[in-house]
């Protein structure tokens, strides 16, 4: 992390996303910040907390792709969250603490996947002897007494015909068998029959009650490869410590957690104490103890969310974030305003990011031995026609050049499997060929593109 200086969070997230500067400053400086906390004194670190931002901007243009990246670059638990979700009838009160309980699973995932790849290599040795066994049981016999003097013999012999084998399992010599194997698992004796929010109860029932459960065995019968990753996986989740994955991971959702609140503006209200504004006014003052900083009860412990990172999002056609409760508005002090795209943008978009569209797709057709090539007016004419549409109807930002792009290659893509070792070469003509008609129709084009 000490690497991650602002400017080098820059540069990555340059390598995702076009534009959007003072977005990408803003959210560098928040998480340098978290380094810069960690370096400080205890008495001081604890009172240092993060600056929460608040993006502004239309849908489609970049928002939360620059907040899914940051939390990917500093490998920290990422959640993105509706906050208009919380004004339909059922999620009520409370319920904004599950963000923080579904923040603590994802760390929880990302910490046992950290820890059962450290003892992944012991747990494929262990895995390997319990395949052996199966492919090559111990006989037992009742020997006599004279027989017993060729028991050093036969010990010697299994070994070596174990390790032979043991050599052609590694070598892939016995991908092709197939092997029985027993892999163990809770059996749950009743389920619950399942109406809206019934399902995580029932999850949290059979999680509470999974030391009382017995262990099933079940008989699988599957190739050598295949029993290898099974046993090899369960024999990893028994030498990982979970009291150590729950305590690390505790510790990753409050030091370095992100939540991104997308739809802020969705609950913001004019001040006017009756219909939806109560609601909307309701939800920014449930979401306020878990950005002011609170206990969470989660089922691996409690977590407190004072240092966790809150990057809320809105396009604020009508609302403003002066219009959020002013309790809400104060802990969110950095305010950044996105620009929208335009052609140059769609260009750039197209072409210079490392999952760059243009690139996706000629992956995606290389699959089917299928060339696609395109020439620099193609790719000005699909930006020029993404940013028409985006003027005469709804603005979606750079998402428009996925419509246009899956309209323009509808057909190429159908007929693929069929034209191996083609290439399709695509220029302005060819571009327009396939979309002046739906670009021209308005009405059709509100439609398709």
């Amino acid at each position: 992390m000490d690497s991650l200086t602002p400017k080098k969070i820059v540069e990555e997230l340059d390598k995702y996303i076009i534009g959007q500067e003072k977005a990408k400053k803003a959210v560098a400086v928040a998480l340098r910040n978290r380094w810069r906390r960690q370096q400080l004194a205890p008495e001081l670190k604890d009172e240092v907390l993060p600056k929460n931002i608040i993006m502004i901007g239309t849908t489609g243009i970049g928002k939360t792709e620059i907040a899914r990246r940051l939390a990917k670059l500093d490998n920290s638990p990422f959640i993105k969250v509706e906050a208009s979700k919380f004004t339909e009838v059922g999620y009520v009160g409370r319920d904004v603490e599950s963000i923080i309980r579904d923040l603590t699973e994802l760390a929880m995932g990302m910490v046992k996947t950290e820890h059962m790849a450290r003892v992944r290599e012991k747990a494929k040795v262990l895995a390997e002897d319990r395949l052996l066994d199966l492919l090559l049981p111990v006989q037992k016999s009742t020997r006599t007494a004279v027989e017993e003097k060729n028991d050093n013999d036969d010990k010697e012999h299994y070994k070596e015909t174990r390790e032979r084998l043991r050599t052609q399992l590694r070598e892939g010599k016995l991908d092709s068998r197939y092997v029985d194997i027993e892999v163990r698992e809770k059996s749950m004796p009743f389920g619950v029959i399942s109406n809206v929010g019934l399902e995580e109860i029932e999850i949290n029932l059979k999680e509470m009650m999974g030391g009382l459960l017995p262990e099933k065995s079940k008989r699988k019968k599957v190739k050598v490869p295949d029993a290898i990753e099974l046993l090899t996986h369960e024999e990893a989740g028994k030498l990982v410590d979970m009291e150590k994955v729950a305590k690390e991971a505790i510790d990753r959702t409050e030091q370095s957690g992100i939540v991104f609140i997308d739809e802020i503006d969705k609950v913001a209200s004019k001040g006017h104490a009756h219909g939806p504004d109560v609601s909307r006014e309701g939800v920014q003052r449930d979401l306020l103890p878990i950005v002011e900083g609170s206990t969470v009860t989660t089922k691996h412990g409690p977590v407190k969310t004072e240092h966790i990172l809150f990057i809320a999002a809105g396009a604020f056609h009508i609302a403003k974030p002066s219009d959020l409760i002013p309790e809400l508005q104060g802990r969110f002090p950095i305010r950044v305003e996105l620009e929208s795209l335009g052609k140059a943008d769609f260009v750039r978009i197209l072409t210079e990011p490392h999952n760059a569209l243009i690139k996706q797709y000629i992956g995606l057709l290389e699959t089917e031995g299928v060339g696609l090539s395109f020439k620099e007016e193609a790719i000005d004419e699909i930006a020029g026609i993404a940013a028409a549409v985006n003027e005469k109807t709804e603005n979606i930002g750079a998402r428009r050049l996925h419509t246009v792009l899956e309209k323009l290659l509808e057909e190429v893509s159908f007929n693929a499997p069929e034209m191996k070792e083609q290439t399709i070469v695509v220029d302005r003509a060819y571009v327009i060929q396939k979309l002046a008609d739906v670009v021209k129709d308005e009405d059709l084009s509100r439609y398709i593109l």
